[in-house]
């Protein structure tokens, strides 16, 4: 059984399930009344008889003992005092059931009345257009595709089926959007890339950017992103791609499948991330990089070299994070170890000149710190 929301323009609370249909929904092992009637997905604190909680952290085991869920989802290993569905991954069947019984009501079929569709655009089944929407000459638009209020495409560009275009979301002319690709309001995908040449009298000419973006499959991109074209080529990003919100991916940039770009990343040109690469809140990386596939980056690193496959980093200049960690618990005391250093030249400094010895250096071994 699938549950869908209704194309009517709301939000839509379907009908319950019973515990044992969500189980079998979320392939999960039931333990418990599968006759329970579940309408509702809350956290533990928060529950009450009807819905289904989550547990995933040993943090809250004071809440899994005192929770009035029906059902939760948990691991095996998990005393649960109610009803269970047992999996291996919890925080997934969370999802899953969220997107069950809450799922969001899509917008009508159709084209509003006050949106903007030039004739040369091809518009696939079910798809809808909302308020305002602007939507250029030659571009084609997939099946069951919603295109909210105020979004911009640009004349040429190609969405797949079943995407998602939040408000006030411009998609530049001539980009491709792969299927299933969500966009959070105000991102902009084709932007100009940053590209000036100097002449000989130190003006800056614009370097036209005349190149694409390319969108794989499943890529969610966030709020008030930015992913610009290139000039010359594409800025490509790989299937499975999550990209958080003010995230700044730079022009010619290849993201490889399923990398993970948490908030205010910044990615410089013609950088190449491989697949499966996680880059943490404001981390920023150099142009003309490769980052290896598997790669872990911590938050607000920067990144000046390339990275080989599977490096963990941290810090700016980055450098591996277990040496980092070393070093940063050390970094509040450098200002005691060097008043310590200097006490120790002083008092060397004394007992040399007070006894020199026939085996003297005539230079003094090392430089004092300054």
């Amino acid at each position: 059984m699938r549950r869908s929301a209704k194309r009517e323009g709301a939000w839509y609370t379907p009908p319950a399930l019973t515990l044992r249909e969500l189980a079998d929904l979320l392939g999960c092992r039931l333990e418990g009344d599968g006759d329970l009637q579940i309408t509702r997905v809350a956290s533990l604190e928060s529950a009450a008889p009807g819905d289904v909680a989550f547990f995933n952290n040993p943090r809250y085991a004071k809440a899994l003992a005192a929770t009035r869920a029906s059902a939760v989802i948990a691991a095996d290993d998990v005393a649960v005092p109610v009803a269970a569905l047992r999996t291996m991954e919890p925080y997934v069947a969370f999802a899953r059931a969220l997107a069950l019984l809450h799922p969001q009501a899509l917008p009508p079929v159709g084209v509003h009345v006050t949106a903007v569709v030039e004739a040369s655009a091809v518009l696939g089944p079910d798809v809808s257009i909302g308020p305002y929407a602007c939507v250029g000459a030659g571009v084609v638009i997939g099946a069951r595709t919603v295109v909210r209020a105020h979004v911009t495409i640009g004349d040429g560009a190609v969405i797949g089926d079943d995407c998602l275009l939040h408000p006030h979301v411009s998609v530049r002319e001539r980009v491709t959007l792969g299927h299933r690709v969500v966009v959070q309001d105000h991102a902009v995908i084709g932007s100009d890339g940053f590209g000036f040449a100097a002449d000989s009298t130190g003006q800056m000419v614009k370097i036209p950017q005349v190149g694409t973006v390319v969108v794989g499959n499943d890529v969610e991109i966030g709020v008030s992103t930015a992913i610009d074209r290139p000039p010359i080529g594409s800025t490509v990003i790989g299937a499975g791609t999550k990209i958080d919100n003010l995230v700044q991916i730079g022009h010619g940039v290849q993201l490889g499948e399923r990398v993970i770009l948490v908030s205010q990343v910044g990615i410089a040109g013609s950088t190449t991330v491989g697949a499966g690469t996680i880059l943490a809140g404001q981390v920023g990386v150099a142009g003309h990089l490769t980052l290896g596939k598997g790669v872990r980056v911590t938050a607000q690193t920067g990144i000046h070299n390339s990275l080989p496959d599977k490096a963990f980093v941290s810090g700016s200049p980055a450098f591996d994070n277990r040496d980092w960690l070393k070093a940063s618990a050390v970094f509040r005391y450098l200002p005691a170890l060097r008043r310590q250093v200097h006490e120790l030249q002083r008092r060397l400094a004394a007992l040399e000149a007070a006894s020199p010895g026939p085996d003297a250096p005539d230079e003094p071994a090392g430089e004092a710190l300054p």
